[in-house]
């Protein structure tokens, strides 16, 4: 992944290049790599940390390679056969199917399930169940990136830097996401708080949350202060595609028209 990523991103890994991946030959030799994976036991990881490190870098994997594969130019919003990008693209692993809902509804959000869905990701006889991950982490919300602009940057977490690094990511998607409004008495927030609102504990765990891992003294101040009374506004995401190829076509139109 650390290979693939120094010769696919751009922009402080906002954007990736999936045209120059494609052609790539060390895409094909990516391709190698994971399709061993069906061979590997996640349990035999020695730690939690080492699991949730594992995870995070194959969900993000897994969507890099999904959107080459199946060739998604737009949107991973675009339908494939009924289904939606995060349930057709998936690994084997360890011989179990292992989609992007899988690992992160199933594992990295300890079974929780789909917040659009009612149940839980995995059923009581599910084999996947002896990988769920706990406790629950709120952080990882910050190091997962679905290939879309509203995403947080993509990342390779290893298991002996994980806390830092998952604080680092977390902290670094706040200071460039999080709009405080003292003029509406508003805090803007990406709609990931919206969605997974009971991973952060509705609305005072989310002030709680963003009050933890705010980097600016004086926005943290003012929500402390305007805590009871701050209204929660949710930014629309931008689902469009984090490709390369898209940020040029936009700054071209751009230029154009200017």
């Amino acid at each position: 992944l650390h290979e693939i990523l120094s010769g696919g991103l751009t922009e402080h890994g906002e954007r990736v290049d999936y045209a120059s991946l494609r052609a790539s030959l060390l895409y094909d030799d990516f391709r190698r790599c994971t399709g061993k994976l069906h061979t590997f036991d996640p349990s035999t990881l020695p730690d939690r940390n080492a699991r949730l490190a594992f995870w995070i870098n194959l969900y993000n994997t897994l969507v890099l390679d999904a959107v080459i594969a199946l060739g998604i130019r737009r949107s991973i919003t675009e339908q494939r056969a009924g289904l939606t990008f995060l349930r057709q693209a998936a690994y084997l692993v360890g011989d179990q199917r292992m989609s992007c809902d899988d690992i992160e509804h199933g594992i990295l959000r300890a079974n929780r399930g789909h917040p659009l869905f009612p149940g839980k990701q995995f059923g009581s006889s599910d084999p996947r169940l002896k990988w769920v991950i706990q406790p629950f982490d709120a952080r990882i919300h910050f190091a997962l990136n679905c290939a879309s602009r509203s995403c947080p940057p993509i990342r390779v977490y290893s298991a002996e830097d994980l806390e830092s690094q998952l604080d680092l990511a977390t902290r670094s998607y706040l200071a460039t996401d999080v709009q405080i409004m003292p003029e509406k008495n508003t805090l803007q927030l990406s709609s990931i708080f919206k969605w997974f609102a009971t991973d952060f504990g509705r609305r005072e765990g989310i002030i709680d949350f963003v009050l933890s891992h705010l980097s600016d003294t004086t926005e943290r101040t003012w929500l402390m202060q305007q805590r009871g009374r701050v209204s929660l506004r949710y930014k629309p995401y931008d689902w469009s595609l984090n490709s390369k190829a898209q940020t040029e076509s936009v700054l071209s139109s751009t230029q154009s028209s200017q």
